[in-house]
């Protein structure tokens, strides 16, 4: 049997709740080939008795592990690896080379800023409105934070301080993030490994800029965030699409591409892709992570809405798993506060942090370290936890709301996958009705749809139950219309 008390690493003191610890070891058990597929594990009584836990919490443990399809769970008969975990080489270990991934340089090239580093015009929109899911303000602890905000600018030490070190973030926040990061998104970073942007736009923008030149590639989903496909594009570098299915980007297309041609990144949007909300099953994540490492190429991961599922806990980011340093991570607090609050944040290694934040100083000289130093005391205060709880909850049940009215009143016109997170639904027009006449309607407004894939999405977080209904109703008045002038 498997030494499982040196493979499960349990550390009491950790604000991670220990069900969550022995379901992240056994992923990264699995991740790094140690455990393989079909491999039976532990009974929960054998393993509670192993890690000296209660039973039921290493239950906890396995129905999240279950959740999310790293095991199959058989009623009383056993507990194993899931059949669909690729064959990985077990990693041996040495006690010379333990670096956490963001503590390995970025050996991968990019564009250095400088050596020595120091530490639309206004649019009129009718009252309907289908945004691409952004949140409800009126659930924002907005007032909270800018409660603090103000109270920051009548003391004397934050006004001394204000503008200082935010061109890469302020202290204060970064401090705040790495405990948040480490608790919600399993992250092993310090403050050096964290710049904090105007939103995962600018992220973007500056992942493109040092990584990619004239002569790059970079892969993308088919379809993907138009704004990072600009980005890309600016850049001089070859797009290359790759098909998004209902496992996410096809990583086997990815590794038939690296064969033919050297690719120096891939943008993945991995947890509820942008725009068809699919989520990246465990086998690509493991693979496209391998294929990082064999081919050497950054892997940008936006992971804009993180924070929203509802079906069980998330899928740890590709980021905290053991990558050598070769993901990018990007996330952003605008689709949890407010998207006109410009406030995200990059992961990276410390060498590539410093090169963006010598880049950024280019274009902008830092943030506001008020509303930073804000943001920190919201986190450190739990009041985001707090908020995120209420709105998961409230957000669950818009979503639920709106499918009920999609299927009773557009059950015809439409078709779509009810997705187990994010703030919006990608929705799938039937093909005799065009998403052209749609969107061409005056009475409201809808802000991402594809010609292509004739769809588009529906955000349902920023809308209560009165509103939704009077957005599905207009939409069913003008697909009404359009059915009849083309019969």
């Amino acid at each position: 049997m498997l030494p499982y008390e040196h493979i499960i690493i349990i550390n009491k003191e950790s604000k991670i709740p220990v069900y969550r610890q022995i379901a992240i070891s056994i992923i990264n058990a699995i991740r790094n080939g140690t455990l393989k597929a079909g491999t039976h594990l532990p009974s929960s009584r054998e393993l509670a008795k192993t890690l000296g836990v209660h039973r039921k919490t290493v239950i906890a443990g396995y129905e999240e592990l279950d959740a999310q399809d790293w095991i199959m769970i058989v009623p009383r008969k056993h507990v194993a690896v899931s059949e669909h975990i690729p064959l990985l080489k077990p990693q041996k270990w040495s006690e010379h080379n333990i670096l956490t991934p963001y503590e390995n340089d970025l050996d991968i090239p990019f564009r250095i800023i400088e050596e020595n580093t120091l530490g639309k015009n206004l649019i009129s929109y009718p009252d309907i409105i289908i945004d691409d899911g952004h949140p409800d303000v009126r659930l924002s602890p907005i007032d909270d934070l800018l409660k603090t905000y103000r109270s920051l600018t009548s003391k004397k030490y934050a006004i001394k301080n204000a503008n200082i070190g935010t061109t890469q973030g302020t202290l204060k926040l970064r401090e705040e993030l790495v405990n948040y990061l480490s608790v919600t998104r399993g992250l092993n970073i310090s403050v050096d490994n964290i710049l904090i942007t105007h939103g995962a736009q600018m992220s973007i923008y500056l992942s493109a800029q040092l990584l990619l030149r004239h002569s790059s590639n970079i892969i993308v989903g088919k379809p993907n965030y138009p704004v990072a496909n600009k980005t890309f594009e600016e850049t001089e570098a070859k797009i290359i699409e790759v098909n998004v299915d209902e496992k996410g980007i096809d990583t086997d297309a990815i590794e038939r591409i690296c064969k033919r041609k050297k690719i120096d990144a891939v943008y993945v949007i991995p947890h509820h892709h942008y725009p068809t909300t699919v989520t990246l099953s465990v086998e690509r994540r493991i693979k496209l992570l391998e294929l990082s490492k064999q081919f050497l190429f950054a892997i940008i991961e936006d992971d804009y809405d993180y924070d929203y599922h509802y079906t069980s806990s998330p899928y740890l980011p590709l980021a905290s798993s053991n990558h050598n340093g070769n993901v990018i991570y990007i996330g952003s607090f605008s689709k949890i506060l407010d998207p006109a609050l410009r406030m995200g944040f990059m992961v990276a290694p410390k060498n590539f942090i410093e090169q963006c934040t010598a880049f950024r100083k280019i274009i902008d000289v830092g943030g506001d370290g008020y509303m930073q130093s804000a943001l920190a005391t919201l986190i450190k205060e739990d009041e985001l936890k707090r908020h995120l709880k209420k709105s998961k909850k409230c957000y669950h049940e818009r979503r639920d709301f709106l499918d009920v009215l999609l299927k009773e009143k557009l059950g015809k016109y439409v078709s779509y996958t009810l997705p187990t997170g994010g703030m919006a639904i990608w929705v799938k027009l039937n093909p005799k009705f065009s998403i052209a006449r749609l969107v061409a309607n005056t009475q409201f407004k809808i802000i991402r749809w594809d010609l292509e894939q004739n769809a588009f999405r529906f955000g349902f977080a920023s809308m209560n139950e009165a509103e939704l209904i009077q957005a599905v109703d207009a939409l069913k008045s003008s697909l009404e219309a359009g059915s009849k002038h083309s019969q």
